[in-house]
């Protein structure tokens, strides 16, 4: 409407608050209008002319813009109509994309080209415009062939006759009408799953039906709840797996110990943050002379969870342990993830142990790869072993003071380990974790930025070398397997990021070429400790393709690695645990022609899906994340906080607080002046003024909004306030 509105011949540009008054827009609603303002600006619909005022760019360049090119129409002129067949990834923005098996890049569709497609619809696409210059092919929504989502999780929105489910997912873009019949008493705020029974169509809203209350917004646990629902998360057990898991003995006999090496008179321990239940791997070091000998001692899961078992399938199903805020959806039930599979200390556990004979150049010159009986000695902390290895706790180094020559033999082999990992260029991108504490009813009290210590980088290097020294093995035994890989970038999206960081003054040897990982880390040691260090991390990131798991080995980029595999965690992810399934099979001589049809008739499928898992675990984890983020800030309006610059862009700047959470500065909220972005340098400045607002920047901010629906938060700057007014000075 908005841009219709500035279409017609009548319109004269007007400032935001003009359009408000225009439109009769409440003071309590003028956010809605301003995110749809930026949505347009984004889609580069509208434009800011120099008085700050919003103005249509013309509709018939628009228009044409959305039409196929003379090229596309002159190639496949007389050629019978193309379609392809994806899925549809929708934006609350109203525009969407497709995903092509089996293709790279995906498709934008713009809004006008959506058709009836809702998130996760199989449809037919129509290419408008292929890729050129960088930008992705365009399309348009030809036919949707099946319906993704049967049911959509929300919040239930009452009137007097009937109701309405607005989507927690907000890729589902649509509200869903709920004829009053069938809300099962839902009152407005109750948190709900909806079955669709109609999927309407542009014009008309879909309908459903009310099957599941979750329970009243703001009760504990239910935010969460819903958001994992809303992503076909699967919460509790099947009846049939857990009482498989129950017949499970918990005490291991004389007869489970055949034919394995016995290691339980090995000292051991394992190393995991403090509220971890579910410890997968344990760890050995000792020294000969110049040589090392780890051990890297792997829960057997496989032998408890038999192939195609009830738990089998069902760990297929959910691919891998989630950690959300305030619960984990494990992969395995209980019984096998905190029981028997776990490497307690104190107790006979069965594991997968890879070990390793390696010099002083971090080289391995030796391995074996071993079923065996363990007996772990001490449950560790990374807190107490960086304490031990960093002397800041004397009571702790006294507690554990048998082990602590062991912990200053890991710390030498781990640096050695990691030097060897950056001569070969691996890309080692430090950015901290979010830490969020919640109360007793779920609220968050406290987020703070965790980042990586001694005792973590000891246990990651462990875990790679493991990881890389059992692909390389099955990867020249010729037997179908599971790797890690990590493509190299696409040349295009890395020398658009490249071409910024030369601006800085930063040399950048390779130009429009492929990239070596060394040089991107060469890269980040040089803009380590820089303003703009943040900004170009996320950037060449972002740049990079997302690993994956394949059957072919490709390598892995970001690890400088010819040979990667997921050895490690079989507990949590499925991947390690079919891998777990090779190895036992090859090493007791049952790897013969059939069975390595068998594997290779399969594994392309578990590689595929394990791959889609994680990223929807992942993405899941995120978006609870910046829910609670989104919620410790409502309970902070008002109040001041210093924090960095991390993203500027035309409509505003994004800050990030010294507790990692991040908000949008809107350049409305810049009232001294009025500001130019420079796209180049991405920096804003003002006209009269000539104030600058760059990454790295500190800045001083406000917190004035914080929607916990929308996950966002949104600040103004502050001038001319104390020190001791400012929270993150704190």
């Amino acid at each position: 409407m908005l841009y219709e509105i500035m279409c017609c011949k009548e319109y004269t540009p007007m400032r935001a608050k003009d359009l408000a008054v225009l439109l009769q827009i409440p003071a309590g609603k003028r956010d809605e209008l301003h995110k749809t303002l930026d949505m347009l600006l984004e889609e580069g619909k509208i434009s800011i002319n120099k008085r700050g005022r919003y103005e249509a760019v013309r509709k018939e360049s628009v228009k044409k813009e959305k039409e196929p090119t003379r090229e596309y129409e002159k190639k496949n002129r007389g050629k019978r109509e193309f379609y392809l067949t994806g899925t549809f990834v929708g934006n609350a923005k109203g525009f969407g994309f497709v995903e092509v098996e089996g293709e790279a890049e995906d498709i934008y569709i713009p809004e006008e080209h959506t058709g009836d497609a809702l998130h996760k619809d199989t449809v037919q696409v129509r290419i408008l415009k292929e890729e050129r210059d960088g930008r992705r092919r365009e399309g348009a929504v030809v036919k949707v062939l099946e319906r993704g989502m049967k049911e959509v999780v929300g919040t239930y929105e009452k009137s007097d006759s009937f109701g309405f489910l607005v989507p927690d997912n907000r890729k589902f873009s649509r509200d869903i009408f709920i004829p009053m019949e069938h809300s099962m008493g839902a009152v407005s705020g109750d948190k709900v799953i909806a079955s669709i029974r109609n999927y309407g169509t542009r014009s008309r809203n879909p309908e459903g039906k009310v099957k599941e209350i979750l329970g009243h917004q703001g009760e504990k646990g239910v935010d969460v709840m819903s958001v994992a629902r809303s992503y076909d998360l699967p919460m509790e057990f099947p009846e049939k797996v857990l009482n498989q898991a129950e017949r499970i003995k918990e005490i291991l006999n004389e007869g489970d110990y055949y034919g394995r090496m016995d290691l339980r008179d090995w000292t051991m321990v394992t190393i995991d943050g403090e509220d971890a239940k579910d410890l997968d791997d344990a760890v050995s070091v000792t020294k000969e002379g110049e040589f090392y000998h780890l051990g890297v001692h792997i829960a057997d899961v496989s032998n408890y969870v038999q192939y195609n078992s009830a738990i089998d399938r069902e760990a297929l199903k959910r691919g891998t342990s989630v950690y959300l805020v305030d619960r984990v959806i494990p992969m395995l039930p209980k019984k096998l993830s905190n029981g028997i599979c776990s490497l307690n200390a104190g107790e006979d556990r069965l594991a997968l142990s890879c070990l390793m004979d390696i010099d002083k150049k971090g080289n391995v010159i030796g391995h074996k790869i071993a079923e065996t009986v363990i007996h772990v000695d001490r449950r560790m902390t990374y807190t107490n072993v960086k304490k031990i290895l960093l002397h800041e706790d004397e009571e702790v180094t006294r507690e554990y003071a048998e082990l602590a020559p062991m912990f200053f033999l890991m710390q030498e082999l781990s640096g050695i380990l990691r030097k060897r990992r950056g001569k070969r260029g691996a890309i080692d991108f430090d950015f901290p974790e979010s830490k969020i504490k919640l109360d007793e009813n779920g609220r968050p009290t406290e987020i703070y930025s965790y980042e990586q210590n001694v005792a973590t980088e000891i246990i990651e290097d462990f875990m790679l070398l493991a990881n890389e020294t059992v692909a390389e093995e099955y990867y020249f035994r010729d037997i179908p397997f599971v790797y890690r890989t990590h493509d190299d970038p696409d040349p295009e999206k890395m020398e658009a990021v490249l071409s910024m960081v030369r601006g800085t003054g930063i040399k950048v040897k390779k130009a429009k070429q492929e990239i070596h990982p060394k040089e991107v880390q060469r890269i980040l040691d040089e803009i380590e400790g820089r303003d703009c260090e943040p900004f170009f991390s996320r950037l060449l990131l972002r740049s990079m393709k997302q690993a994956k798991y394949t059957t072919d080995c490709s390598g892995h980029f970001g690890l400088a690695a010819r040979y990667y595999c997921h050895f490690t965690s079989p507990i949590r992810r499925y991947p390690d645990l079919q891998i777990h399934r090779i190895i036992k099979e090859t090493i007791h001589g049952r790897m013969t022609q059939e069975k390595k049809k068998h594997y290779a008739d399969f594994l392309d499928a578990v590689a595929n899906q394990s791959s889609t898992l994680e990223r929807r675990a992942e993405e899941v984890e995120r978006e609870t994340v910046k829910m609670k983020k989104a919620e410790y800030m409502a309970a902070h309006l008002g109040e001041i906080f210093e924090g960095t610059i991390s993203g500027v862009m035309e409509w505003g700047l994004y800050v990030e607080l010294s507790n990692t959470v991040e908000g949008l500065v809107h350049v409305n909220t810049l009232t001294d002046d009025y500001y130019v972005f420079d796209r180049e340098h991405y920096s804003l400045t003002g006209e009269t003024t000539k104030r600058q607002y760059v990454m790295g920047q500190k800045i001083k901010i406000r917190v004035e909004n914080a929607d916990i629906v929308t996950k966002t938060v949104d600040f103004s700057p502050v001038t001319g306030e104390s020190e001791e007014m400012v929270r993150g000075k704190e």
